[in-house]
């Protein structure tokens, strides 16, 4: 089973859950993603992350800061420097697929961490991918819905859990309903009082409550 952390009230998944994190911009759904993967890490879960929007070093060097000096077992798949022009050279941590357009890539480099992560004895991993709306923006949808549907496939078929980030708000409701049929649960996040977020988990288990994160 897979603990979701204290912000989604000790929740736990199955193995091979896929869980959609969805909500307006700037109401911390990446940040949440985060934490859900850190929770894994500090208990000996590996964590992949696919990034389409900040460089593989960038995200690599802001999970590595939560540890304080631990290195936790973590991959990253980047799919931004390339598309940038750059000519990255790929590490034991760092991955890179050409675009946020190149699926099939993206796909080959998650298998690839994940298995190298299995050779190691790491049988537990969580993965997230931020974020769809940036996959969106440069694909049909059912382009992204036939990915979606190989990716949360191979993380059924790893046991691993994974998480899914989206703009809810830049998507139509045709879309939405589209995509959240891909996935086990999702974690529903808005905006409350003081500057602060609210999340709720639907289709994991019972509906929970409005809280404050």
């Amino acid at each position: 089973m897979y603990e979701l952390g204290d912000a989604c009230s000790a929740t736990e998944c199955e193995p091979g859950t896929n869980l959609l994190i969805a909500g307006p911009p700037m109401t911390g759904k990446r940040a949440l993603g985060l934490d859900v993967l850190t929770h894994g890490s500090r208990r000996g879960d590996g964590a992949i992350v696919v990034t389409t929007q900040d460089s593989g070093d960038e995200v690599l060097r802001a999970y590595e800061d939560r540890f304080d000096g631990a290195v936790p077992t973590v991959g990253v798949v980047d799919c931004v420097s390339k598309q940038q022009g750059g000519s990255p050279t790929p590490t034991d941590r760092v991955a890179y697929a050409s675009s946020p357009v190149d699926m099939t890539g993206i796909g080959i480099e998650l298998s690839e961490f994940l298995e190298r992560f299995y050779e190691r004895g790491v049988r537990e991993n969580r993965i997230l991918l931020d974020s769809l709306s940036t996959l969106l923006m440069y694909s049909n949808l059912q382009t992204v819905f036939r990915f979606l549907h190989v990716f949360t496939g191979r993380v059924q078929s790893a046991d691993a859990l994974g998480l899914f980030v989206v703009d809810s708000t830049a998507h139509d409701d045709q879309t939405m309903s589209t995509l959240r049929q891909l996935f086990d649960g999702e974690i529903e996040v808005r905006e409350s009082d003081a500057d602060r977020s609210e999340l709720r988990l639907k289709g994991v288990g019972e509906t929970t409550e409005w809280q404050t994160v």
